[in-house]
């Protein structure tokens, strides 16, 4: 709850004081050039540092090896880019953060020992797709299992009669 407080109330009104402080000091049209900068720069940014980190992510992933940064880095990246979004000065300046890589791997230690302590005390799991190849080193998909697998029958109303071939004006687009 107070999280949500926090995000809803306060945030806001800290980021309209700010943008009234600066528009006062700076004047109207520099604050709006300077919002506009922060979005334009942080925008290039987020295309870099997300495409950084999808190639680095699938990279991995093509070795069969467990990603370094991939995970944290493309949900800090993410939250980056949506600060950037959102309008104020505090949120600008915390998105563009995220999306250095430098502050984002000093952010992301913490929130990577607070994973793994979940999942050292056991607060949190990792589950496997059923459909993830078991052996390693493999890179292939198994077939679904049977118990998994649902026959059903039924028929199509929208097929042409048998022996017709469909005609494109036949087709509801």
């Amino acid at each position: 709850m107070r999280w949500l407080l926090l995000a809803f109330v306060v945030v806001p009104v800290l980021e309209l004081a700010l943008l009234v402080w600066l528009g006062g000091h700076l004047g109207f049209w520099p604050t709006v050039a300077l919002s506009v900068l922060s979005g334009i720069i942080g925008g290039i940014l987020a295309k870099r540092e997300g495409l950084r980190v999808w190639r680095d992510f699938r990279s991995a992933l093509e070795q069969v090896k467990p990603p370094e940064r991939g995970v944290v880095d493309g949900v800090l990246v993410l939250i980056g880019a949506a600060l950037l979004i959102a309008p104020g000065v505090l949120s600008d300046a915390l998105g563009l953060l995220l999306l250095i890589p430098i502050t984002r791997a000093w952010l992301s230690r913490p929130i990577k020992r607070a994973v793994d302590r979940r999942l050292q005390n056991g607060q949190a799991r990792i589950m496997n797709a059923p459909w993830a190849a078991h052996a390693e080193g493999s890179a292939a998909w198994r077939a679904p299992s049977s118990a998994s697998v649902v026959t059903t029958v039924g028929e199509s109303v929208d097929d042409p009669p048998a022996g017709e071939p469909p005609r494109l004006e036949d087709r509801k687009l």
